[in-house]
């Protein structure tokens, strides 16, 4: 895994990157600029570690461009990925829910653009910056949410169903418009996927080949096309185990 020290990279930064994103955008010029002034900039490349699961909680960032996989390792030294997160979101929010480590590690799928602050400033954000808070809280809510969706998924659905629904979440939150489908904008493997859905590499491996000759969706060197969307939202429709 491969990890870097922080230090200020990138040159000086306009209010406008942080203005229109919902943390900060009830804030006036004066507010962002004093916000990105406290700030430390930092270009990751792929698979470079924001931070780690375990470690103590010093920064709060905010993803600014690229995309972050969420991975937490089990009790039995296995990675499984819970989480992806897009850009214009924050991370590494430990203060929001009273851990003082990261309850998990944040791993860059490709290369991005992150600001940090020290978490000491999370209650001066809190407390003097307008809208920052529900913004904040609504952000963790919703990934909760998102792994309560899981957790309920793994339950009741068969593997067809998951992986289904794991690529239309994908492709919803990161999905860009090309000539034959929609791509998940950023690599993602089938051991990724296989993460992502409780499911072995062989069946997910599986599960894609037989879609792809069906021209369900493309695969290729870590890039994931969805040529007919509609096909997996009727797979990917709600059935009750059987076992």
């Amino acid at each position: 895994m491969k990890h870097i020290s922080m230090r200020k990279t990138l040159p000086h930064l306009d209010t406008s990157l942080l203005s229109d994103l919902p943390p900060f955008s009830r804030l006036d010029r004066r507010q962002i600029r004093t916000i990105i002034d406290q700030s430390t900039s930092r270009r990751y490349d792929a698979g470079t570690a924001i931070f780690e699961e375990g470690h103590p909680a010093e920064r709060f960032y905010m993803l600014l461009d690229g995309y972050v996989r969420v991975i937490r390792i089990t009790y039995t030294g296995e990675q499984i990925t819970a989480l992806h997160i897009p850009s214009g979101q924050l991370l590494g929010i430990a203060k929001a829910i009273g851990l003082s480590n990261y309850p998990a590690t944040a791993m860059c799928a490709t290369e991005s653009i992150v600001l940090s602050w020290p978490m000491h400033l999370w209650d001066v954000f809190v407390r003097e910056y307008d809208g920052f808070a529900p913004e904040a809280y609504k952000t963790l809510g919703n990934r909760l949410g998102e792994v309560h969706n899981r957790v309920v998924e793994i339950a009741t659905q068969q593997v067809e169903q998951r992986v289904a629904n794991a690529l239309l979440r994908l492709m919803t939150q990161t999905g860009r418009k090309v000539e034959n489908g929609i791509e998940i904008d950023f690599p993602i493997t089938r051991q990724n996927l296989s993460e992502l859905t409780a499911t072995t590499l062989y069946t997910v491996s599986r599960l894609l080949s037989g879609w792809e000759k069906q021209g369900l969706i493309k695969s290729k060197r870590k890039r994931i096309t969805v040529c007919d969307p509609h096909a997996l939202v009727v797979l990917g429709q709600t059935q009750t185990r059987s076992d």
